[in-house]
């Protein structure tokens, strides 16, 4: 099995005027991540727009970053299913184009019915039915529901469940205690990376990564070094980096960033939408004064 450890860089789908998917400038932007030394990607996360693509698109993503991957790169393959059936599909799927892990995002259309319960049995079962492990995703802000300690707690006993990543704006701490050579808390965030590595995380998937690798790199080394003296002011720098670009923009910004970065990071698909000219404008701006552009 392929590490957890490092940083992880959640993959956006660059798509053109006409909001069809550009996969040139995906190929090119892997080209770009594989040679930067980042330790693996998540495809069909967030930032990769998982809910605004077709099935087909799906497939056609996972196969583009799987096979722009460097060797040994592990790559994660993000589910947001509602009914279980499609999610043990998927998983299936991504097996056989080649994924390492799932990231699996629980239901939540009918989020006052996703009792610990119903959220144990869903993740176990499709845990002992993928052919791949599955690290569970706790992303409030995306679906409206936390995931409790003590449900985390009783999924990290699960052979096939193996890691979760917390995109929680707090908390992540409290998960640590769960931390073992069978069960990984990765960072969602570049808000907080170097304290959840103090606290004893592996590592994250950050959408800073998208657009400047070689900062989420340095974070992660700092955290991994255990070395404060750099660590906290680097990452109190990182999250005004972060907060300008996704905290600001989402998913847009990230985009628009990697575009100034010299990466393709294209537009988002509708109703998102890019930023105008003016937001370009000032985050060039933002960029260049805090160091990651030339003016």
């Amino acid at each position: 099995m392929k590490s957890l450890a490092g940083v992880f860089a959640p993959i956006g789908t660059p798509f053109r005027e006409d909001e069809e998917i550009d996969f040139d400038a995906l190929e090119f932007n892997m080209g770009a991540y594989a040679a930067s030394g980042i330790h693996g990607y998540l495809a069909l996360g967030s930032n990769g727009e998982n809910k605004s693509l077709t099935e087909a698109e799906k497939e056609a993503v996972l196969r583009t970053v799987v096979a722009g991957r460097a060797a040994g790169q592990p790559v994660m393959a993000g589910a947001t299913y509602e009914a279980q059936r499609d999610t043990e599909r998927f998983f299936a799927l991504a097996a056989e184009i080649g994924a390492d892990y799932g990231l699996l995002l629980p239901p939540s259309y009918f989020r006052r019915q996703m009792t610990d319960d119903v959220l144990l049995r869903y993740f176990t079962t499709v845990a002992d039915r993928s052919p791949i492990p599955i690290v569970v995703y706790n992303a409030p802000g995306f679906c409206g529901i936390t995931l409790s300690l003590s449900l985390v707690t009783r999924l990290a006993e699960h052979p096939g469940i193996v890691g979760m990543k917390d995109s929680a704006s707090s908390g992540i701490e409290s998960f640590l205690v769960l931390e073992s050579a069978a069960f990984h808390v990765l960072a969602g965030s570049a808000n907080f990376l170097f304290p959840a590595m103090m606290a004893g995380s592996i590592g994250g998937s950050l959408s800073l990564a998208n657009a400047f690798p070689h900062v989420a790199l340095n974070l992660y080394q700092f955290g991994q070094e255990r070395d404060e003296v750099q660590g906290i002011p680097y990452q109190e720098w990182c999250r005004r980096l972060n907060q300008s670009v996704s905290g600001a923009h989402g998913v847009p910004g990230v985009k628009a960033a990697m575009t100034l970065a010299g990466l393709r990071g294209g537009i988002p698909r509708r109703p998102l939408l890019p930023l105008n000219p003016a937001e370009v404008a000032s985050l060039r701006e933002t960029l260049v004064r805090e160091g990651v552009l030339d003016g």
